[in-house]
């Protein structure tokens, strides 16, 4: 195996390959980079059911596997959790599965020195999107006519959104749901990016047959993650095919042109500077100033008081100074993930207010944030 590779693989455990997604072969990669000590701990998503799950840190083998399978309605960045790693273990190494949102808040930090990158190994996951869990429930109701305490697995595949209960399996385009109104979190509509180019590896089932993951390795750390797992006797490999690699890639092409006709939706041009302006005004109106936001938001570095210390409560402006300041502040590294959407209480578009500010400002500077390792340059609000 080389850097560059297109294989495909599955795990070698068969309780892991049932349980797991696409053969299981992430979770066989995360349990092999601890019993071969590559790293000291890993971070997974474990299940609470099919719409809550509570990301962990763990050394223990046996935990890693109980968070076998996917969660598409359990919307968290892990961006946070890796920053604390290395904040209680300087000098430890990690592993953990990243969506692209994931890796590029990872990356970001590792820019502003919060975590080290050579000593994280991302096993990058292709992603489509994730969906909102109280949403995702009404459509089930609605949509499928499921109850959805009887749902026991969900599947994206081929453009459809698929749920299955211990007596059925429903299948409905993503199209039609999200014309509807449910379907995936808005932010994932138009995010472009769904193969973690930046990880060590990306993982998904586009392209791969049952039962198995396609694999594309990207670095040296990726390689040794690969092998590794090859070594213990924890995974198996074959060459992908041409079918295989076409059905990736036609794949991933469909997903960026869906993003852009979405983005093209959403984000319809305010030209006049004075309407831009009294847009988010209107918009902001609603704050309760509570910093959700901050506390989740993936890219922001700064220490607990740096963005508080703008917050007054005698603030009578109808937008804040905290938040002009944190627009300034993430637009050149805003990764779109949803996040801070996702927390507030008074349900402010956040993440399509920073991405209008982020959008202007890094097309301007041909940067997309965790894409790579370069700092973006210093630049002025025109």
């Amino acid at each position: 195996m080389n850097i560059g590779d297109r294989i495909v693989a599955w795990s070698k455990d068969e309780e892991i390959k049932k349980e797991g997604a696409s053969g299981g072969l992430v979770t066989s990669l995360l349990t092999a980079a601890l019993k071969g000590e590559l790293v000291d701990e890993v971070i997974a998503l474990q299940k609470v059911s099919e719409f809550e799950g509570v990301p962990i840190r763990t050394s223990n083998v046996d935990e890693v596997i109980k968070c076998s399978g996917s969660l598409h309605a359990a919307p968290i960045n892990l961006t946070k959790f890796a920053v604390r790693f290395f904040e209680a273990h300087p000098d430890g190494t990690l592993a953990l599965p990243a969506k692209p949102c994931d890796a590029r808040g990872i990356i970001e930090q590792a820019k502003r020195k919060k975590i080290n990158l050579e000593k994280t190994y991302l096993i990058g996951l292709n992603c489509g999107g994730t969906m909102p869990p109280i949403t995702t429930m009404k459509m089930l109701e609605k949509m499928y006519e499921i109850n959805p305490d009887d749902v026991i697995e969900e599947e994206i595949e081929r453009g459809k959104l698929i749920f299955k209960t211990e007596k059925e399996e429903k299948a409905i385009s993503i199209d039609e749901l999200e014309e509807a109104g449910y379907g995936r979190r808005e932010n994932c509509r138009y995010c472009e990016t769904n193969i973690p180019v930046m990880t060590d590896v990306a993982c998904g089932n586009w392209g791969a047959g049952k039962n198995e993951t396609f694999v594309e390795i990207f670095t040296e750390k990726g390689l040794k993650l690969m092998n590794n797992a090859i070594e213990l006797g924890l995974i198996e490999t074959a060459p992908a095919t041409e079918k295989g690699i076409k059905i990736r890639e036609k794949t991933n092409s469909v997903m960026e042109k869906v993003a852009k006709k979405w983005h093209k939706k959403i984000f319809v041009p305010i030209e006049d500077r004075l309407e831009r302006f009294h847009y988010y005004m209107d918009v902001m109106e609603d704050c309760i100033d509570c910093e959700a936001c901050k506390y989740v938001c993936p890219v922001c570095a700064c220490d607990e008081s740096k963005c508080i210390d703008f917050y007054d409560p005698m603030d009578s402006h109808k937008i804040s100074i905290y938040h002009l300041v944190r627009l300034l502040h993430i637009s050149d590294s805003c990764i779109g993930c949803g996040q801070c959407t996702d927390v507030c209480p008074a349900e402010i578009p956040l993440t399509i207010l920073h991405r209008r500010m982020a959008d202007r400002i890094q097309a301007k500077y041909d940067y997309i944030p965790g894409m790579d390792m370069k700092i973006p340059p210093s630049f002025e609000v025109e």
